[in-house]
């Protein structure tokens, strides 16, 4: 089987230009990603894992070892390649690889510098489960201010590494996010149908992006239930 060509665009970037004579269907990455959100609202998830990671090693494959590349976001199956990396990044952290995870995450920061899928946030995470701190502190300051993500980081960080909640951290968590507070110190986080119509919204509430972002690390905090035990211990 031939595979497609990397063919540069004006822009400097390179788009991902299927043969022609392929039926397979394997570089397709519009057509694998559609078919990989179908299976997975038919509740099919292992095998809609499986196309994403099958789709992210033949891309791999693809890429040249010996120089980096930029992908072209406006091409639509070179997009969707992206969002193929980035779904499937986001498999292997529900699943806790957080190795791996990162792998992905930083091969697709590499090839969309512009971080259009916000990459930067997953990675910085992962590299706090790995105690990756030299590498977290490299990207951190790339997170937004204004996310509660970048205030939970910096908690958790101290927290991983000092085993204290840093007092500015903690009161910035507490007022400026303060749902995104009152969620992470809650005894229970419901999906339930009130919460699925609010976050379907084209604005959701503050409550429902709070939860939503619990829902998203929730395995995390599983994992290192220590970090979240010592969160609610501050509730008054």
């Amino acid at each position: 089987m031939q595979k497609p060509r990397l063919k540069p665009t004006i822009h400097q970037t390179f788009v991902i230009v299927p043969n022609a004579n392929d039926r397979s269907g394997d570089y397709d990455f519009a057509a694998i990603l559609e078919d990989s959100h179908r299976l997975e609202l038919n509740g099919e998830v292992e095998k809609a894992c499986d196309m994403r990671y099958q789709a992210f090693q033949r891309l791999v494959e693809l890429l040249p070892d010996d120089s980096e590349i930029e992908l072209e976001w406006e091409d639509e199956n070179t997009r969707a390649a992206l969002f193929l990396i980035n779904f499937s990044s986001i498999d292997h952290f529900l699943v806790g690889d957080f190795e791996l995870c990162a792998a992905m995450l930083e091969m697709l920061l590499e090839l969309d510098s512009e971080d259009h899928l916000e990459a930067t946030t997953r990675l910085a995470y992962a590299y706090l489960a790995l105690e990756e701190y030299d590498l977290y502190d490299e990207i951190i300051n790339d997170i937004s201010d204004r996310y509660a993500d970048k205030t939970i980081l910096a908690l958790w960080y101290d927290w991983r590494r000092n085993g204290v909640l840093t007092e500015g951290h903690l009161r910035r968590f507490q007022t400026r996010f303060s749902h995104f507070y009152e969620e992470f110190t809650r005894d229970d986080h419901p999906a339930d149908e009130a919460y699925m119509t609010e976050i379907a919204k084209d604005k959701p509430s503050r409550r429902a992006l709070a939860r939503e972002l619990w829902l998203q690390t929730e395995h995390l905090w599983k994992r290192f239930p220590d970090f979240v035990e010592a969160l609610c211990a501050t509730r008054k």
